[in-house]
């Protein structure tokens, strides 16, 4: 795990080692340990290790023995091992443990399609020098993030925005649309992001970038696996435990402690579980507890825990964590409105003082149909039997925050003009089309693997644990498992009202059947609830900032939405926390004292 970021100029001009050294520091969160910079006319290569596989010899940047080929990485190549073992046979041995390394390798002998071997969480920056060209490259799903910026004469790239502002010169301009976006999904979806000229490099997405050229390409595309018909649910279940259960096993790999999140839930039970059953000594698991019963899961945590005999740490905290909400957007450099970033974070920095990696649960619910969503979604009349547009028009409006009119009345006049063409549901229609073959639940879910998970689920164990240089890995984004999910029907998913139908009953002989039949909760704090008393001022002064400092909000329709929630007219809660968001984001560079 580790933070990366370059540049490459077309007119082979060079920025300064100082630039280089300030852009590395930006995110010295994400590798306190080490780091290293290429550089030459033109191009920069750098990295901040956070010390894992071969804490002594992983070094980066690696370079090849006749210095034509520079690699840097953030993040694990799970299958490492077998891969080195591999190139060793056919000539190409490593003389380190790196999993680094082993991307070098790769490289010399097969060229960037080597990308297809991997299974692993990453964003890969390699500079031949032979061909004068930069490569880029991300992970299947976006579990490790990778931003680029096209000045035209000089493309910068970044694990975080803050580590290229050095590099371009100044933190870019707001971006209109993408905050026009985020007023939809609550994120801003990928590739937007909230400045300008910067996006993301898409999942499962390479770049080369030369003098002449910059060429994007999907190197791997989940849209392609077709569903399976027929298979009984035995094959199912058996192939299921059997994906995971080696999944849990790769992202076990690791030189330095590691241990697990256990909130109780199915998820992380599963993880803890498979974990428990292929080490002779305890697990380290980790979990907080709210001193509100409403949102305090440590009691299912303690029975997992007491089910595995792990090594089990809970810290109890108060539930108001909303100082950290600033530091939280800082390490984002973008809005989000999703207030579970502060719990994660508190469980990230409890781990952090006994462990550097942790295994999660992420990404079980959006694969397999675990949240309460998708039971109200389906279950309403007519949702399957609707023609297309209309199915793809109703399950956008059902995970949309601000609808496109109610967006338009909070916006100035100027800004009103310029977004009133702009469709959010142009974002989500893209993916919808790329997965017709796809039954309704699965094409759901399709979109949701897309977006929600790598603009803002996947961002939160990154960015929080990052925060405190904790590296999370997640079996079940291994990309066997997500073709796994994707071959199988939504009709195994959810089902009679049961989310995660097959799912529950692979894992339920592991976990039990309490843990893995227990009504599901989120991981948040009830703001709501605040909001409508003794944090009311608190919105408020939020929002006054955000009218004194953006050109873009109307100040009426923005104060009524408190107003509104204070009186009990309406439930405002996820509205005022993204208009606070927003704020957070904006005078980001006035909170970065605190953030730090």
């Amino acid at each position: 795990m580790c933070g990366i970021f370059g540049y490459f100029d077309r007119s082979r001009s060079s920025l300064g080692q100082d630039v280089l050294r300030n852009a590395g520091q930006a995110i010295e969160h994400r590798g306190p340990d080490d780091h290293g910079i290429f550089s030459a006319e033109g191009v920069a290569l750098g990295n901040q290790r956070l010390s894992i596989i071969d804490v002594a010899g992983g070094h980066q940047p690696f370079v090849s023995d006749d210095g034509q080929i520079i690699v840097v990485q953030n993040g694990e190549i799970f299958n490492h091992v077998e891969l080195a073992q591999e190139l060793a046979q056919s000539g190409y041995p490593c003389r380190t443990h790196s999993d680094t390394e082993t991307l070098l390798r790769l490289y010399e002998r097969e060229g960037i399609d080597f990308l297809h071997r991997l299974n692993g969480m990453f964003a890969i920056a390699i500079f031949d020098r032979r061909e004068g060209a930069l490569y880029l490259a991300r992970d299947r799903v976006g579990v490790k993030p990778l931003y680029v910026h096209d000045q035209g004469g000089r493309i910068v790239f970044g694990s975080e925005i803050k580590a290229m502002t050095p590099m371009i010169g100044g933190l870019p301009d707001l971006d209109v649309e993408a905050l026009h976006h985020y007023l939809t999904f609550n994120y801003v979806p990928p590739p937007f992001t909230i400045r300008q000229g910067t996006r993301h490099l898409m999942p499962g997405t390479a770049m080369k970038v030369t003098r002449d050229a910059t060429t994007t390409w999907r190197w791997w595309d989940l849209s392609e696996v077709a569903p399976e018909h027929g298979r009984p649910e035995a094959d199912w279940i058996e192939e299921f435990n059997a994906i995971l259960e080696d999944a849990v096993r790769l992202r076990m790999r690791s030189d330095v402690p590691f241990g697990a999140f256990l909130s109780g839930g199915v998820d992380s039970s599963s993880i803890v579980g498979l974990m428990a059953r292929q080490r002779p000594e305890p697990i380290k698991t980790f979990c907080i507890g709210f001193d509100d019963p409403r949102y305090d899961e440590s009691s299912f945590a303690q029975t997992a825990a007491d089910r595995f005999a792990t090594d089990h740490v809970m810290e109890r905290v108060a539930s108001d964590m909303l100082d950290l909400w600033p530091m939280a957007i800082y390490h984002c450099d973008q809005p989000h409105g999703d207030v579970s970033f502060l719990p994660t974070y508190r469980v990230s920095k409890l781990a952090a003082e006994h462990v550097k990696v942790v295994l999660t649960g992420d990404g079980g619910d959006e694969l397999f149909a675990g949240y309460d969503k998708y039971r109200d979604f389906f279950a309403a009349p007519g949702v399957l039997e609707s023609d297309d547009e209309s199915f793809r028009r109703q399950y956008f409006d059902s995970i949309s925050l601000f609808g496109h009119e109610k967006k338009l009345k909070l916006y100035r006049p100027a800004t009103r003009a310029s977004m009133s063409g702009v469709d959010s549901f142009d974002v989500a229609r893209q993916w919808f089309d790329q997965v017709p073959h796809q039954d309704r639940i699965n094409q759901a879910l399709y979109l949701d693997t897309q977006l929600l998970l790598s603009g803002n689920n996947l961002v939160k164990p990154d960015r929080m644990g990052m925060a405190v240089s904790i590296e999370a890995r997640t079996p079940f984004l291994d990309y066997r498992m997500m073709e796994f999910a994707f071959r199988m029907p939504g009709e195994l998913k959810l089902r009679g009202g049961v989310t995660k139908y097959l799912y529950k009953k692979a894992v339920a002989p592991l976990i039990g059947e309490d843990l893995a039949y227990r009504k599901k909760q989120m991981f948040t704090v009830p703001v709501g609830d605040w909001f409508k008393g003794r944090l009311s001022g608190y919105c408020s002064s939020h929002i006054e900032r955000l009218l004194q400092t953006s050109s873009h909000f109307e100040a009426a329709p923005v104060r009524k939405l408190l107003e509104d929630h204070v009186s009990g007219e309406a439930n405002n809660t996820r509205e005022l926390r993204a208009v606070i968001a927003v704020d957070h984001s904006i005078n980001m560079a006035s909170e970065a004292q605190v953030a730090a």
